[in-house]
């Protein structure tokens, strides 16, 4: 192979079969089951980094169910994201992820900076109930009920929520395990369609785990629950800080 044809089709790990095809990337009937809750402040100041400024105490629980995406196929995520302010404007910061797809995972973490791990997170309807849970082997770590479409709610203010940025660390090591990428990356979602919005009670549940540490944004208080059905696409995001440039 020649040192052209590297360069050529080098967008994505292995060279020579690629974990997902090039974006952007659609999703068709992306559904969204959203816990807001009250955490700590100093536990968000712990975990979100300059220059994102934490704005209040509160974290956005998320399991994000997805049967149709370019490229990436059939899978449910879930973690933490938390709202955060960048040069005056307001956004989110995805803290955890985690969700049971190799592309997706490979995918988010090498184009976007998405801190995905795999695990086995569900979402389903039983009876009456929205339910998520987060399994890491055998472990349940998280697990959110929502009372079934109790009250639809305003779908033009639910997608102009969606509009907002979403900051992302991204960060590609040296064969020396030293920083070679280092970057706060943007990204917004575009050509949404909210096919409907719904909210209701809601429950949320975390439980320790070295290895998917939620409950380092403890749960004080669940504030709302959001039910989402859409259809978008992924935007292919920006850099808006460089950590290593002052070092070059």
């Amino acid at each position: 192979m020649k040192i052209t044809d590297v360069t050529r089709n080098a967008f994505a790990m292995p060279l020579t079969s690629p974990s997902y095809p090039k974006g952007p990337y659609r999703f068709v009937n992306r559904e969204f089951f959203i816990i807001t809750y009250r955490t700590d402040m100093e536990a968000l100041r712990a975990v979100v980094p300059e220059p994102l400024q934490v704005i209040d105490p509160i974290v956005k629980y998320e399991f994000i169910r997805m049967p149709d995406s370019t490229g990436f196929g059939d899978y449910t995520e879930t973690g933490q994201v938390i709202p955060v302010e960048f040069n005056g404007r307001k956004g989110s910061y995805v803290h955890a992820m985690f969700l049971n797809d190799d592309s997706p995972i490979a995918g988010g973490r090498e184009i976007w900076g998405f801190p995905k791990k795999l695990a086995e997170p569900r979402m389903r309807v039983e009876k009456d109930t929205l339910v998520g849970t987060l399994d890491v082997g055998s472990v349940q770590v998280a697990c959110a009920t929502m009372g079934y479409k109790h009250r639809a709610i305003d779908t033009a203010k639910v997608l102009e929520s969606l509009k907002a940025p979403t900051f992302l660390l991204k960060i590609i090591p040296h064969v020396d395990c030293t920083p070679r990428i280092c970057e706060l990356v943007e990204y917004s979602l575009e050509d949404i369609a909210v096919k409907g919005a719904w909210e209701g009670p809601a429950g949320l549940e975390l439980h320790d785990h070295a290895m998917a540490p939620l409950t380092q944004l403890p749960v004080r208080e669940v504030l709302s629950a959001t039910h989402i059905l859409t259809d978008l696409t992924l935007g292919l995001g920006r850099v808006v800080h460089d950590y290593l440039a002052p070092n070059r």
